[in-house]
């Protein structure tokens, strides 16, 4: 895991947040390589649940809403863990969390009587701050498509079942934290809350299970890597009636929660329509019955995510008594997919030969310019961020227009012709 997290940083996938002023708890920063990896992430998981089904809706819901949707969704009487300080430390433990309840699990001081604890962040609308002007950041993506299920079928008409889906911010004042971006107090959900008759929730329970594990093993996971594990009775949130996690093997502490399926019920429409006073039921148009939609819920974490795709890219090995990492990510998700380089970088024919294919493969992949270094540096540099393919101008390529492409992961390097390049590399990092 230190390794991961040393080279996250060195390369530029992910930083220390507020680093130069002794940094803030579980806050990162994404750099150039990891804002790419994160959005190929999202592109990859939009494409998928949302532009190739023909049932699913897109939405992006506002981190600000109003108070009362969280009274009404039962976050500001339910969502609440109940604490312990250590007297001598002065660290902060969920008490369900602890095998002692009278100890730290760090220092073996005592600890504090528990408290509740909400774990929302609190914020003011407008100049004056009180209780009138209180409001909450989002701690959860789903309540924004509950309150606009309304509009959703007003607009579309869809017909059972159909989903809506959205990406974006949530925020929680986390009591434990660590593990690099496994837990932060600002992360990223990709929800879908999938709307369906009672009757066939079963069915279609079993249904995103299925598709929620072909879409992950789809971004080069190891099946061996995860499991399915059902929530207990005492575990359920109290509008689940099913909950069940797909955990991931990471390299710390082993299988941990990746993703969660939830089944439920009518809660959430049916409640919402009680407190707003605004009819949300569903009209079935064939029988015109009149009644709450149930829903299945599938969502995802996308640090979670990219901390899998990390740990499962990340590779050690000796060529020829060299050694070398190398991020072997899908060409789908890798930040760069081609880097360009002159064979030297002090010969102004290479350079302009070189700047002109780099030129000309920029408008079809995410291309880079490398000349800093020998020509075994620069492969094992980008090796270590995972680019799939390097184009090497040399000598021969001035009479013979044609380059050196090298294979990330076998090293095996080809003549192709310039005018050939674009499509042959595209095929490789679209097979």
């Amino acid at each position: 895991m230190s390794k991961i997290v040393s080279l996250c940083k060195r390369r530029g996938f992910i930083y220390p947040g507020s680093e130069i002023y002794g940094g803030l708890a579980n806050t990162f920063d994404f750099g150039p390589l990891g804002v790419e990896l994160a959005n190929n992430i999202k592109k990859s998981w939009w494409k998928y649940f949302v532009q190739d089904r023909d049932d699913m809706y897109g939405l992006d819901g506002g981190i600000l809403m109003n108070p009362k949707i969280w009274e009404a969704s039962g976050h500001t009487d339910g969502f609440i863990d109940v604490l312990v300080e250590c007297k001598k430390c002065h660290k902060r433990f969920q008490v369900d969390k602890l095998e002692k309840k009278d100890k730290c699990p760090e220092c073996s001081g005592v600890l504090t009587n528990p408290k509740k604890f909400v774990p929302m962040f609190k914020t003011f609308v407008g100049p004056v701050e009180d209780s009138s002007s209180l409001a909450y950041l989002r701690p959860e993506t789903a309540q924004a498509i509950f309150v606009n299920f309304k509009n959703i079928i007003d607009g579309f008409h869809p017909d059972l079942p159909f989903g809506i889906a959205q990406i974006g911010k949530a925020f929680r004042n986390e009591i434990t934290l660590g593990n690099f971006i496994f837990r932060k107090l600002e992360f990223e959900q990709m929800e879908i809350e999938y709307f369906i008759k009672e009757k066939e929730w079963k069915k279609y329970f079993e249904e995103w299970k299925g598709e929620m594990e072909k879409w992950f093993l789809g971004l080069g996971i190891n099946k061996k890597n995860i499991r399915w594990r059902a929530h207990s009775k005492d575990e359920l949130a109290h509008y689940s009636k099913r909950t069940e996690d797909i955990e991931y093997n990471f390299p710390f502490n082993g299988f941990k929660e990746l993703y969660g399926l939830a089944y439920r019920g009518d809660f959430d429409l049916r409640t919402h329509s009680e407190k707003s006073g605004k009819d949300l039921k569903y009209i079935d148009l064939e029988t015109n019955e009149k009644f709450y939609p149930h829903v299945i819920e599938p969502s995802f974490g996308l640090e979670r995510t990219m901390l899998a795709v990390l740990s499962e890219a990340y590779h050690e090995e000796e060529v020829k008594g060299v050694k070398r990492v190398v991020m072997r990510f899908i060409p789908q998700l890798a930040p760069i997919k081609v880097a360009v380089f002159p064979l030297l970088a002090n010969k102004p024919e290479l350079i302009k030969k070189a700047r002109k294919i780099y030129e000309s493969l920029k408008p079809h992949f995410f291309t880079t310019w490398d000349d800093r270094g020998n020509i075994g540096k620069r492969y094992y540099a980008q090796d270590e961020i995972g680019t799939p393919f390097c184009v090497t101008v040399d000598f021969d390529s001035l009479e013979k227009n044609d380059v050196t492409v090298r294979d990330r992961d076998t090293m095996k390097q080809e003549r192709i012709k310039i005018s050939e390049l674009a499509n042959y590399l595209k095929e490789k990092l679209n097979g």
